[in-house]
């Protein structure tokens, strides 16, 4: 039977997930010819040892995110590997953005390598259908990378439905035939619902999306709240959540982090990727007018995490007020374990300009000096000018965090 009946029928919601395929490795076989064809890996940084992402040449031999080099390399002797570099990658999807904007105004950058576009009011120029091809189209021709398409009436069943022909797939699922197509889905398959929520549906005899419906949706309101009755909806194929453009309101939280060698227990070496965390975040703060007055520091490794939050006098984007708090950090919090990664956080970012207090008045020399660094900087290329105690600062290139935007204060790299 002919598809041409999807061009013909109105859908009630209509949204489409485009989903770039191995995006980082795609770029770099893009720019780099005789890269094409050939199995890729994408490490942070030439000492890398854990891939980022990888080329589809490579995960036909078995390599995958998150998998060590050294065993990669095992499965695949003749893989490539190549450095992150993020602000290529950061430009790129600065401009599929850009493009998919042209289609529909209705756009949520999902992550770097992700878009949700919304068409339900814009079906006059085209149906669904037509105007996710469009989309699939206009990024090949216009950026020579692949990408895949998923077509429903909700995020969720669009999300799953992107995932299922890859590289270069485009699937469609029409919103009337959602339910009965997620049925079979394990529920844990679904954006969202990981391990802890399907444990706690499988204990409840929920494996499926289709045995969801059995189960009464206020069991999952009562344990998990409001959230609760979208992971229900999430089974049926009408998972409620909307489109949303990019909040133009401040962030809850603004942080950096930096991932360390595999069990660092050099305490002079933690204190140095702090102090550039604390940096990159002040900066961060500063470009868009903001200041915290709540920091949290915390280490990682396999097994254990160490966390504090400070709370400062008076809130502040000067790295020198936080510096004292990573020395308190490492002789009072942090206990000797090796660290894998390093985080500190800005728990209650807000905009410049309170009142401030009458005997914890921050220095006017020290707003002069950030600025003129900030303008350097700005001018002449990040960390054109720093710290002495940052010589000797990791020379891995930042990681795009999930919250990455292409603009605005989310836009980390």
């Amino acid at each position: 039977m002919s598809d041409s009946w999807r061009f013909r029928v109105r859908w009630s919601r209509a949204i489409a997930l485009v989903d770039m395929n191995a995006f980082f490795a795609s770029i770099e076989q893009l720019d780099f010819p005789e890269l094409r064809d050939r199995p890729v890996a994408v490490t942070n940084g030439a000492l890398g040892t854990c891939i980022i992402t990888c080329s589809y040449e490579a995960r036909r031999f078995g390599v995958h995110t998150g998998m060590r080099l050294r065993e990669a390399r095992r499965l695949c002797p003749g893989l490539v590997q190549r450095s992150a570099r993020p602000q290529r990658y950061a430009e790129i999807s600065t401009r599929i953005m850009d493009l998919l904007t042209t289609i529909t105004p209705d756009l949520e950058v999902f992550s770097v390598d992700e878009a949700f576009l919304d068409f339900t009011h814009c079906q006059e120029l085209g149906s669904p259908v037509a105007l996710a091809r469009r989309a699939q189209d206009l990024i090949l021709r216009e950026t020579g990378l692949p990408c895949s398409v998923g077509l429903s009436g909700d995020k969720t069943t669009a999300k799953y439905a992107a995932k299922l022909k890859k590289p270069r797939g485009f699937v469609v699922i029409p919103p009337w035939e959602a339910r009965i197509r997620l049925s079979p889905v394990p529920v844990t398959e679904l954006c969202g619902i990981k391990n802890g929520i399907g444990s706690f549906l499988a204990a409840r005899g929920v494996h499926t999306c289709g045995e969801m419906a059995r189960l009464p949706p206020s069991v999952l309101t009562r344990r998990f709240g409001p959230p609760g009755l979208r992971y229900w909806l999430m089974a049926q194929g009408a998972d409620p959540d909307p489109v949303q453009p990019s909040d133009p309101r401040p962030p809850r939280t603004l942080g950096h982090g930096k991932v360390t060698p595999p069990g660092t227990t050099e305490r002079e070496l933690l204190a140095v990727y702090f102090l550039h965390m604390i940096e990159k975040l002040a900066a961060r703060l500063r470009a868009h007018n903001l200041e915290a007055q709540n920091f949290r520091f915390a280490t990682y490794s396999r097994t254990t995490t160490c966390e504090a939050v400070h709370r400062l006098a008076v809130a502040t984007n000067d790295a020198s007020v936080l510096r004292p708090y990573v020395t308190r950090f490492l002789n009072d919090v942090w206990t000797g374990q090796g660290v894998d990664r390093i985080h500190v956080l800005a728990l209650d970012p807000r905009a410049c300009g309170r009142q401030a207090d009458l005997w914890n008045a921050p220095d006017p020399r020290r707003a002069r000096l950030n600025a003129a660094v900030d303008a350097i900087n700005h001018r002449f290329g990040p960390w054109s000018v720093h710290p002495a105690a940052l010589l000797e600062r990791s020379p891995s290139p930042d990681v795009i965090a999930p919250a990455w935007r292409p603009r605005g204060v989310h836009r980390s790299v």
